[in-house]
């Protein structure tokens, strides 16, 4: 009796749970049926503006050759390399394996070189008629109609990405072990790729490519991984775990290492200058920010404070008057965004990596050996900087912030090296500064009389960023508002104070003058100086250039 009760009980709790399950399924198909309330996922979807953002800050787009830009930058200004307009070809890729914007990365490079030198100026016009875009067809439609002209080019860049042969060496390593209530494994893997760039300079006017300027250059990429697997059982039940690392160097980053190293060498060779010293320096080191990141890693964020704020300190973005207990933490997001703007980089006032790396970088370099080393500070075992060894060619980390900021003078006109005229010939000069600052440019006649060339009305602001060339004056411009011109017999210079802050209400009444118009009870440059210190206690940094202009030279009539 009780065994025939039992397997009732048993054929009722089955068929029972039969008609549960069918009738939950009826009620699960109902409800998909009925719209959902979107109202009451309010709550849930609130988040999606705040999810939906990156979670990692983004950074400047910055390879090992990024400051070989800079240096080139500076020799072709040292050379005195006139402008010349370029342009280049699609630069296709024949591998169909990256993908990436070549043409795009060849005028970045090219613009970086020109910062200061203003010796490359791109030509932007697309034939392609299905890459033209808006500012395209308006400037077809003033070509048409004669409101625009466009000067031809004299170089432009050809090539391709010419091979990426993949996996061109591959190491597996795989090992088991199996019993009968546990498994293990685990596999390792290494492979190794090639990508090659090709790029040519071609003479635009005859298309013809010239002998000698050509680059081909390969870089090898790596991909890898390693992985543990583990399976057993305990009674009934069974367990799987699985963990595993892998890395993939990218295409984009090593297209863009090659691009930079082919432009540096092809406008190196074109321009004839020593380009080789810009290509040997510790930042081109393969590993140069790997091994910055080892030594970021080991410090901890008071190290990593007391580093930078030390250098910005002997750079002149911080008082160096200040102790550090005295250093605000909103004078430090403050002067380290400045530092940031000056060189390039994301603004964010925020201590990270690239910050850190683009602050201390000039303290690695190369020892016998090759191998990179830190000069002036131990990252994992001092918490202050050790100026005991110096940094080379980057001077003592500690000095006058003043005389860390520098006013960089040039007369521009076409012949090297010159410093006479004739009177009415036309004068262009530049200036340039080392950091972000306020700028007031005065010009003295061989009179002694000085006006104030910069600010103007036509150029108001005095705000200069770092390493920007301001021209004086725009001689890029069709219309510059000014020109400047040897006046009369004698010495005639030019003035440029640089300063953090604008000063200009700080200064006497009578030298509060409008631009561009005579100053009065000023006689000379070094009397205007003199008064600048007056009134700023020497707080600013100065820098004059001047020239010799002669009488005209009279062309005597043939007899």
């Amino acid at each position: 009796m009780y065994k025939t009760k039992q397997k009732l009980s048993v054929s009722v709790y089955k068929t029972f749970s039969r008609r549960f399950l069918v009738l939950t399924s009826a009620l699960f198909l109902i409800s998909c049926s009925t719209p959902m309330d979107v109202r009451k996922d309010a709550a849930f979807q609130s988040y999606a503006n705040l999810n939906g953002r990156p979670s990692v800050r983004p950074v400047r787009s910055m390879s090992s050759f990024s400051d070989s830009l800079d240096c080139m930058d500076k020799m072709l200004r040292d050379a005195e390399v006139p402008s010349t307009l370029v342009t280049s070809k699609q630069i296709p890729d024949f591998s169909t394996r990256a993908p990436v914007a070549t043409k795009d990365m060849i005028i970045t490079a090219l613009l970086q070189m020109s910062r200061t030198s203003n010796t490359f100026r791109y030509v932007d016009y697309e034939v392609d008629i299905v890459r033209q875009d808006t500012v395209q067809n308006l400037t077809n439609i003033l070509l048409n109609n004669n409101q625009i002209q466009l000067q031809r080019p004299s170089l432009y860049f050809s090539g391709s990405i010419a091979f990426l042969d993949q996996n061109v060496l591959i190491n597996r390593y795989q090992a088991g072990v199996s019993q009968t209530r546990f498994d293990g494994g685990y596999s390792q893997n290494r492979n190794a790729s090639i990508i090659g760039l090709e790029l040519h300079l071609g003479d635009f006017r005859t298309r013809t490519l010239i002998p000698g300027l050509d680059s081909a250059n390969e870089v090898i990429l790596g991909t890898g991984g390693q992985g543990l697997d583990l399976a057993g059982r305990i009674s009934d039940y069974g367990l799987q775990f699985n963990v595993g690392r892998d890395y993939a160097q990218g295409t984009g980053t090593a297209i863009r290492t090659l691009v930079e190293l082919a432009v540096i060498e092809l406008t190196g060779k074109w321009a004839r200058v020593p380009y080789w010293q810009c290509l040997t320096l510790e930042q081109t080191h393969p590993s140069f920010q790997r091994q910055l990141r080892d030594w970021y890693d080991e410090g901890d964020a008071a190290i990593h404070r007391n580093l930078i704020q030390s250098s910005l300190i002997s750079k002149g973005y911080l008082d160096k008057k200040s102790s550090d207990n005295q250093i605000s933490d909103s004078n430090f997001r403050r002067a380290l965004g400045k530092f940031q703007a000056d060189h390039g980089m994301v603004v964010n006032g925020v201590i990270d990596f690239k910050t850190y790396e683009r602050v201390l970088r000039d303290y690695v370099s190369l020892d016998a050996k090759g191998n990179l080393v830190s000069y002036g500070w131990a990252p994992s075992k001092a918490t202050q900087i050790n100026v005991s060894a110096q940094p080379p060619s980057s001077g003592k980390l500690f000095g006058n912030s003043e005389e860390m900021r520098t006013i960089d003078l040039q007369i521009e006109n076409i012949l090297m090296g010159r410093s006479k005229f004739e009177v009415g010939e036309q004068i262009f000069l530049s200036a340039t500064v080392s950091r972000s600052s306020y700028l007031y440019c005065y010009l003295s006649n061989s009179s002694g009389s000085v006006m104030r060339l910069l600010p103007n009305a036509i150029s108001p602001r005095a705000v200069l960023a770092a390493g920007q060339t301001l021209r004086m004056p725009d001689w890029m411009s069709p219309n510059p508002g000014y020109v400047i011109d040897a006046a009369a017999p004698g010495k005639e210079g030019l003035l440029c104070i640089a300063t953090d802050n604008d000063v200009y209400a700080k200064l006497d009444d009578d030298l509060q003058v409008a631009g561009l118009t005579p100053i009065p009870n000023v006689d000379g440059l070094p009397d205007l100086l003199q008064r600048y210190s007056n009134k700023l206690n020497g707080d600013f940094t100065h820098a004059a250039i001047y020239w010799d202009v002669v009488p005209k030279k009279t062309v005597k009539p043939a007899q």
